[in-house]
């Protein structure tokens, strides 16, 4: 037994290995491997398709947490998975925008004198920075003198990433902090409403009622940012890389169904010039959509490619016959009884060669026989062995998520399973599973 033992951490350190080395390759590819304390973006952090290297360090992350996990002592695992303030740090220096003001410090800053544009006591200060940098966002290039780097860049103001950490730091870790009260509360214990999210539970207390939607309605900044952080999830969830995954160029027409902004449409119109979009959601969110078209992309408005649809997807049906209908994380922010009802009014739309594509993260069992299974049927990427059968922590954004699915609107992310029974609801039938490494794109047609 201990040689078996001994015989998976030697086969973990050859995919800790090999993984590291073809992440370095890709990065070769596009210039200079990064360095942890280099102080502007490498140009692979922008490319549309990070399929490949997210691909490899899924499987990096993965077999670094499982070995750590194994060798190190439980106490030391068992604490460090609960004394993580992280989040409280960045919610500082995002707030208070730090990263654009050393951005006039290349050298780096002492806090002393950071502590005075911002007005935060310098030696707490020092202490969050030190914390963060420490965590390789921000480099201390000198006693309590930092600077930027690749990392901290993120948190620039103009990074839609930057947006969604607002969330996961402000309105998710109000709803983290009542959690456990939430599923003690016999009011709503067993409850799925929104109204009833941890998230709107804390807020309840101050007198704030209805769902986090209903909440950004009634606040213009929140709203601002939730729109922009959905761009973020393009880079987060590497999502744009189904422009170049998907055959796109087959198909003549696309809707977006709760496209907002346009965060995905945006980039089709420009890389496929012969596809005309509609874009489908509440009128409130298609009128900052028309704006940001109007300055980003200007040519498709006036070669009539695109065009802005009011839907209450609850209520209506999408415009029929079109070849694609794409809903990029729309299903996890809703229930099953909700997400039927949205699914059911596309099944109404569909023509007789259409196709309903759902973009979301796809939560993997740890079972490495139900993962086989999958594998085998609908194509998703099998974890290799002996790594957790999920991919373990290499794929934790996606669990974490579910979390934030749960906190923010009492939904969540799902299963290959939970999806299929979805489109039994709906009377979808599932006819392939495109892996991008972080998320999948599940492509159903008409059952």
């Amino acid at each position: 037994m201990a040689m078996a033992n001994k015989a998976k951490l030697e086969a973990l350190l050859t995919l800790i290995n090999t993984s590291a080395r073809d992440a370095i390759t890709l990065y070769e590819q596009y210039g200079e491997v990064p360095a942890i304390d280099q102080m502007e973006p490498h140009p692979l952090d922008d490319a549309i398709d990070q399929t490949a290297l997210k691909s490899a360090i899924r499987i990096l992350e993965g077999a670094c947490a499982q070995i750590c996990a194994t060798l190190a002592p439980p106490s030391h695992t068992a604490i460090n998975l609960v004394q993580v303030y992280d989040h409280a740090c960045v919610r500082v220096v995002a707030r208070e925008r730090v990263s654009d003001i050393l951005l006039k410090y290349p050298r780096g800053l002492h806090v002393n004198e950071l502590s005075k544009e911002i007005n935060i006591e310098p030696k707490k200060l020092a202490r969050i920075m030190r914390l963060l940098a420490t965590r390789g966002c921000y480099n201390e290039v000198d006693t309590d003198v930092f600077a930027n780097n690749r990392l901290s860049l993120i948190l620039l103001e103009e990074n839609p990433v930057k947006h969604m950490i607002l969330l996961h730091v402000e309105p998710s870790a109000k709803g983290a902090t009542v959690f456990y009260e939430t599923l003690k509360d016999p009011r709503i214990a067993y409850s799925y409403e929104q109204t009833a999210a941890p998230v709107m539970y804390a807020i309840n207390k101050d007198g704030t009622e209805g769902t986090i939607f209903d909440l950004m309605a009634r606040n213009d900044d929140q709203r601002k940012c939730y729109n922009t952080s959905m761009r973020g999830l393009n880079h987060i969830m590497g999502s744009l890389a189904v422009l170049t995954h998907f055959p796109f160029e087959k198909y003549s027409t696309v809707v977006d169904v709760g496209g907002g902004i346009g965060a995905f449409s945006l980039s089709l119109a420009k890389m496929h010039k012969s596809i005309k979009i509609t874009i489908h959601d509440l009128p409130e969110a298609l009128v900052p959509a028309r704006d940001i078209w109007v300055r980003e992309c200007p040519e498709a408005l006036a070669e009539n490619r695109v065009e802005f649809d009011d839907l209450n997807f609850f209520e209506q049906v999408p415009v029929k016959d079109k070849d694609i209908y794409y809903l990029r994380n729309i299903i996890h922010n809703w229930d099953d009884r909700e997400s039927t009802i949205i699914l059911s009014n596309i099944r109404k739309a569909l023509g007789p060669n259409s196709r309903v594509l759902i973009h979301d993260y796809v939560l993997r069992q740890l079972s490495r026989k139900q993962a086989v299974i999958e594998a085998s049927e609908f194509g998703v990427v099998l974890a290799p062995e002996p790594l957790l059968a999920n991919f373990g922590v290499g794929n934790i954004r996606s669990y974490q998520q579910d979390m934030t699915m749960l906190f923010a609107h009492n939904a969540k992310e799902r299963t290959l399973q939970d999806f299929l029974a979805l489109a039994t609801a709906a009377r979808l039938k599932l006819e392939k599973v495109w892996d991008l490494a972080e998320s999948c794109v599940l492509e159903y047609s008409a059952a």
